[in-house]
């Protein structure tokens, strides 16, 4: 099978209120899959070739079976590891998780304290996070850190850097906040497409620093496309290591907490999800349901055929295919066209051009959904806060 990692959103029930939370998480789903059902489809996920499991939320630990189900996991010859937003976890309960078999713990922090606490919308929650750190640290577990970017947590990066270094994680994830869920509520948090120019140097710079210092960078699938600092962001072998289109469905699985799955957890459920562990089984939707499927077919002609835009005419489109699939669709309620990418912003300044966008449909409510925004390109002011080196 091509699949190899699972990201399985255990509950929806949650202890924080984000407001940049793309699933909206807060209370449990109605029908969250019963701790048998769970139990085999950790089973089904061994089965399809899933060689790791992630665990999330809401919060992952507040469904009271979760460490059962992180032994099973483990028992079937899985890793695991638990992503959460480190809230009131004990001592105990980190001492529990490293007795089951968890095998890395990755905290989200985002922005420096005053930041943190406005988005997560729990005053203590960034102090939190570094005692969560520290607990499972303690109990000999490996920690990291992921980190949304932001207008507000964006200014912050080499300060956030500098906190987590001193914390000891070994990995950090960053990525930028796209409108899904309350952040399309609260679009004004996010970054417009010409503020990647002063965003993604400053991002470069700390990348290095990070890597000098053994802490391992991931870019989500939404940094960078094809600019100058591509090749720091990629960490690739060679100097020509770039994005090479969306691989949902090729080597991820998203799985809800009722049983849901999609080709990559981020995606919006209303077009995503392939089918349900209730109706059938992991490997039929794996192989057979065409929402999983639709990056198969990335080298043939038509590959390209769902773009649109800016990028339909892109001297890159073969190889990057729209950028995030995820990114994309919640902006437009489709795929294909990117407007979050760096090439794009200094195509666009070396015109004397900036893109801007606002939204134009709301979003239904629901977790994972999106409202519908316009895109439209104006002048740069007459001094633009760009770097274009």
């Amino acid at each position: 099978m091509r699949t190899a990692y699972a990201v399985w959103e255990l509950t929806l029930k949650c202890n924080l209120a984000c407001v940049h939370c793309g699933s909206r998480a807060g209370e449990a789903r109605h029908d969250e899959l019963t701790t048998a059902e769970a139990l085999d489809l950790v089973g089904q996920l061994a089965a399809v070739g899933i060689r790791e499991v992630t665990l999330i939320g809401g919060e992952a630990f507040l469904r009271p079976d979760w460490i059962e189900i992180v032994g099973e996991i483990v028992r079937r010859g899985m890793t695991c590891s638990l992503t959460t937003g480190g809230y009131g976890i004990s001592a105990k309960t980190a001492q529990r998780a490293r007795d089951a078999g968890l095998q890395q713990v990755v905290v989200s922090i985002d922005g420096l304290e005053t930041t943190h606490d406005r988005l997560r919308g729990k005053t203590g929650s960034w102090r939190q996070c570094f005692e969560t750190l520290a607990r499972f640290r303690d109990v000999g577990l490996p920690v990291c850190a992921n980190t949304q970017l932001n207008r507000l947590s964006a200014p912050e990066i080499p300060e956030v850097f500098s906190m987590l270094k001193r914390s000891g994680i070994g990995a950090w994830q960053v990525q930028l906040t796209v409108p899904m869920g309350n952040a399309a509520d609260n679009w004004e948090l996010l970054l417009q497409p010409d503020d990647l120019l002063t965003v993604f140097p400053v991002l470069a710079e700390t990348v290095t620093l990070a890597r000098q210092a053994g802490i391992d960078v991931y870019p989500g699938n939404n940094i960078g496309y094809f600019g100058p600092f591509e090749t720091i962001f990629r960490r690739g072998p060679t100097p020509d290591a770039t994005w090479r289109g969306c691989s949902a469905g090729l080597n991820t699985l998203g799985i809800e907490a009722d049983g849901s799955i999609k080709g990559c957890p981020s995606l919006p459920s209303a077009d995503y999800i392939g089918g349900n562990i209730r109706e059938r089984r992991l490997h039929d939707i794996v192989r057979l349901a065409p929402e999983l499927t639709f990056n198969l077919n990335a080298a043939a002609p038509e590959a390209t055929d769902h773009l649109w835009g800016f990028c339909q005419t892109c001297e890159h489109a073969r190889a990057c295919r729209g950028g995030c699939t995820w990114t994309a669709h919640v902006f437009f309620n489709r795929p294909g066209n990117n407007p979050y990418c760096h090439h794009r912003a200094l195509k666009h300044a070396e015109r004397g051009l900036r893109e801007r966008f606002f939204p134009v449909q709301t979003a239904a409510g629901l977790p994972f959904d999106n409202g519908v925004f316009e895109i439209v390109t104006e002048p740069l002011p007459t001094s633009p806060k760009r770097d274009t080196s």
